[in-house]
């Protein structure tokens, strides 16, 4: 007897409605119809760009690497097979953009510390995380913790990074970062414990530099 969607699990049920989806969506970007890029751009635009940032120096290189991304879908939707989800593949597309940007920045560019980068970066990444009715101080308390994040982030190797960020913030499956990464499942569960420890330890040094300043006496020594 053939199994229906009313036979499945919900969980199974759910990948069948998100793979029938996927299909619909490659269909008519195949076929350029205007719906299903509107579509496209309203399901990853928000979820590419986040990704994009925490793996990345700044917002303007993660807007680049956003259009980049979008481009590469495009031109190679044709090629799309479906051995992977939608979503995989497209994440997939966005890491190696920004791998892509780290090299290109690393070669033509020195690091600039600018005046004003910091507050606006830091300002855009809050803006990506969901507003759940905090209170004012609950969200000043988040803020806080979410710069610290960020900035140690920042600091670890981007191989650890990208999978701690696909893992914890992203919050894709094992099976679905090593699609990402074209990696084993033991490669990505030995990187997102690498760098989770690195992590843990930038924080650390963070939480204990801000203690000591906090802690100095005026005037210097």
């Amino acid at each position: 007897m053939a199994t229906t969607i009313l036979d499945l699990t919900p969980d199974r049920a759910a990948e069948g409605f998100a793979e029938a989806e996927d299909i619909r969506l490659v269909e008519g970007l195949r076929t350029g119809a205007d719906w299903a890029y509107e579509e496209l751009i309203q399901r990853f635009h928000q979820p590419v760009y986040a990704l994009a940032l925490r793996l990345l120096t700044g917002q303007t290189e993660a807007a680049d690497v956003v259009q980049e991304v979008f481009i590469k879908v495009f031109r190679n939707v044709g090629s799309f097979r479906g051995q992977s989800s939608l979503k995989t593949w497209i994440y997939r597309i966005t890491v190696n953009e920004a791998h892509n940007a780290r090299r290109w920045f690393f070669r033509h560019r020195r690091r600039e510390v600018e005046l004003d980068g910091n507050p606006a970066d830091e300002r855009d990444r809050s803006e990506i995380l969901p507003d759940r009715g905090r209170s004012p101080y609950d969200k000043a308390v988040d803020h806080e913790q979410q710069i610290l994040i960020e900035s140690a982030l920042a600091k670890i190797n981007p191989i650890f990074r990208e999978s701690v960020v696909l893992r914890d913030l992203m919050d894709l499956s094992y099976e679905e970062i090593a699609g990402v990464l074209g990696v084993s499942l033991g490669t990505v569960k030995s990187r997102i414990l690498r760098g989770r420890e690195a992590l843990r330890e930038e924080l650390a040094g963070s939480m204990k530099s801000k203690a000591s300043l906090l802690l100095a006496p005026e005037g210097g020594l």
